[in-house]
């Protein structure tokens, strides 16, 4: 699921630098998420693991130094070509920049993407903006409908809609 930060400012746009996070990166991706107060946090060990064994479709902004934002994903098993976006998120002090859209450009460089998938609930504006955005900036065509719908889930969680970027330019 992705839930990405509301970026409201309109600073200009951040000179960062991206690698793939590895598991020393870890304890700074599960800060990320929970400083975001939207993303669903996961444990502290899981961010670990993704840093480990999901490194190479992933990537995480650093500005001066310091950690700044992050994806994480994978490639779907059984579809060659497809990124799977799982989280987003950019610290505080770093929102308003651009930074989201940054990283997602340049992971679907590094993964050679030619489709990228993400799951986005209603209500989360600013996901829809940088997905949405990605796909204008791509030439790609941009498919919507849900996927795990409430009924699916046992807490009740609101409808995940799947969107579907692709073929990508």
């Amino acid at each position: 699921m992705v839930e990405q930060l509301a970026e409201t400012q309109t600073s200009p746009r951040l000179e960062a630098e991206f690698h793939q996070p590895t598991p020393n990166d870890g304890q700074s991706l599960w800060r990320m998420a929970r400083d975001s107060k939207v993303l669903d946090l996961n444990s502290s060990y899981s961010y670990l693991l993704w840093c480990r064994d999901f490194a190479a479709a992933s990537i995480m902004a650093t500005v001066d130094g310091e950690p700044a934002g992050f994806i994480t994903g994978y490639m779907r098993p059984g579809e060659p070509g497809t990124l799977m976006v799982w989280q987003v998120a950019v610290d505080e002090a770093f929102r308003g920049r651009k930074l989201a859209a940054s990283m997602l450009d340049r992971l679907a460089i590094q993964v050679d993407a030619s489709r990228v998938e993400t799951t986005i609930t209603a209500d989360n504006e600013a996901s829809i903006r940088l997905f949405a955005g990605f796909a204008t900036r791509r030439r790609a065509a941009l498919e919507r409908r849900p996927l795990f719908t409430r009924d699916l889930y046992p807490d009740g969680h609101d409808t995940e809609f799947l969107y579907r970027i692709g073929p990508l330019d």
